[in-house]
């Protein structure tokens, strides 16, 4: 079967006119992301952003993970492609999800029908694919308020997509679509969090750190750089600039302290 991974672009569909230079912005970051996972092809229509993977044996949920780090995504699905028809999406439905209905006790089917040239409205396809997986499935139960297994059935343009729900995303605006600013990074826990959340606006961060060495000690820079790594999962890079002060600290001190205390 063909994955597909549907990402919903969430408050970007609220941009207007703009809304095109948001999503420019988030697909760039996507691509950046999904380098190391293999070809893809990425495509945007109705609010969602499309990647399609081009070759075999790219581990999908993977780079679910790894999207999940971009900002300006607010949901992600994984997701089996069908031809928009009952008994194709039926067939697809009980192949894809078998494992997970098999272990669960109850589930719902939503619809959506983007398409609406699709003959069966959203009602009518969330009954008869309820009906369908009872047959297969008789252990299920029909839980409409807190199911184990959510069956979504989206009708699109140009195919029916099959998830088991939506996956969380990072929400946000994507990096680099609101100017930049400089970070003064510490090793303390405040700091990161707050780079953090100026990413989460589409802030592109620089982050700098102040040291006095022998003041400060090398494992102080080495703190500060491990963060940095590790923030730039969101932030899209690691560049930190280390600044000395260590002469203009001794130069205040001997200069401007005298007789003070």
């Amino acid at each position: 079967m063909k994955e597909v991974i549907l990402v919903k672009t969430g408050e970007l569909a609220l941009k207007g006119l703009n809304r095109g230079t948001f999503e420019t912005a988030l697909i760039k970051n996507i691509k950046r992301r999904l380098k190391e996972f293999g070809a893809f092809k990425i495509e945007k229509a109705q609010s969602t952003i499309y990647l399609m993977p081009q070759e075999d044996g790219i581990n999908m949920k993977k780079v679910v993970e790894e999207i999940q780090k971009v900002f300006g995504i607010a949901a992600i699905n994984l997701a089996v492609c069908a031809e928009k028809n009952m008994e194709d999406i039926k067939e697809k439905t009980k192949e894809y999800l078998a494992e997970r209905l098999n272990d669960a006790e109850t589930f719902k089917i939503d619809a959506k029908r983007a398409d609406k040239t699709f003959p069966l409205k959203s009602p009518a396809i969330q009954q008869e694919m309820g009906g369908f997986v009872l047959d297969h499935f008789p252990h299920l139960k029909v839980d409409v308020k807190k199911p184990e297994v959510l069956v979504m059935i989206e009708i699109r343009e140009r195919m029916a997509y099959i998830h088991g729900g939506s996956i969380k995303g990072a929400g946000g605006m994507p990096v680099s679509t609101s100017g930049k600013a400089g970070l003064l990074l510490s090793g303390g826990i405040d700091s990161p969090v707050a780079g953090y959340m100026m990413a989460k606006r589409g802030l592109t961060v620089l982050n700098i750190h102040f040291e006095s060495p022998p003041y400060t000690s090398l494992r102080a820079r080495e703190k500060v750089l491990a963060l940095s790594q590790k923030m730039s999962k969101y932030t899209n890079h690691s560049v930190t600039l280390v600044v000395d002060l260590k002469e203009v600290q001794e130069k205040i001190k001997d200069t401007c302290l005298d007789g003070l205390f």
